[in-house]
């Protein structure tokens, strides 16, 4: 596992000396905080806190984000002949792809644990049991995207498709998760696509744990878009949790298995020219 270790300090170490991006991905955050607060004050009907409501959201899907957008670093690697150098070397391929996820996932994490800072400034009151729970929560989300993302990367032919993807895959599905709008004033058409939206469980459990709502009833989980009720069966944040590891795990062994059959010879890179 020495592959592993080195692959995962390097991507740490190439991250730590991009503090732009960071800045950036933190700045955005606060921007979807400040925008949808608004929103929160006319919209969050019958939900308590609704300014902490939002904040768990946005948490949430900034590690949801970070760790899709972060397989990018591979074909990063491709273009700098990184990847072809270790492609050569004694090491398995199931290493580096493992490599990859650890280390897109611990900093996906580690950007969610920055926002958790910001809002305990704000106000927000978390005791250190549930931090502890809504930190594991996070690094499942930070595997989970990924293995989709690095699963993701391995089939496009060109940067300029996978981020194409990715946008495609972000937009809609953080919109209708309920992480800055709440489900329960979304239109009853769009309801379907909500139960189907893995981001809306993912976006629940973790409410559920931040906003410490294990002694709420049914209903009240309900109420405030933590649980949903399809047809009078009602799925609870923990049922929301077996379908977030059952999707971590498919994706993770997809990834695997795409990235040791995968031709990066074929993948193309565009950078700019000067």
């Amino acid at each position: 596992m020495r592959a592993v270790k080195a692959i995962l300090i390097r991507n740490l170490i190439n991250f730590s000396r991009d503090k732009m991006k960071l800045f950036f991905t933190i700045l955005m955050s606060i921007l979807f905080l400040f925008i949808f607060s608004f929103v929160m004050k006319s919209a969050a009907i019958g939900v308590e806190k609704p300014l902490d409501y939002l904040i768990t959201g946005i948490i949430i899907m900034t590690v949801f984000q970070s760790a899709l957008s972060n397989s990018m670093n591979t074909l990063e690697d491709i273009s700098s002949g990184f990847m072809k150098e270790i492609l050569v070397s004694p090491v398995s391929r199931w290493q580096i792809s493992i490599g990859q996820i650890l280390s897109s996932s611990i900093i996906a994490v580690f950007q969610g644990l920055i926002i958790i800072v910001i809002a305990l400034i704000m106000g927000l009151r978390i005791d250190l049991f549930h931090l502890i729970e809504m930190s594991a929560f996070m690094i499942i989300v930070g595997i989970t995207f990924s293995s989709i993302g690095l699963y993701v990367a391995t089939l496009a032919k060109s940067s300029t498709t996978f981020q194409l993807m990715i946008n495609v895959f972000v937009m809609p599905l953080t919109f209708l998760s309920g992480a800055y709008i709440p489900i329960t004033v979304m239109p009853g058409f769009l309801k379907p696509i909500v139960y189907l939206n893995p981001l809306s469980y993912i976006t629940a459990i973790f409410r559920y744990i931040s906003l410490q709502m294990e002694t709420s009833s049914s209903l009240e989980l309900i109420k405030a878009g933590v649980a949903f009720s399809i047809k009078g069966f009602t799925i609870l944040p923990y049922m929301g949790l077996f379908i977030i590891l059952a999707i971590c795990l498919i994706f993770f062994g997809l990834c695997v298995y795409q990235f040791n059959k995968a031709d990066f010879s074929r993948v193309q890179v565009f950078t700019h020219r000067h």
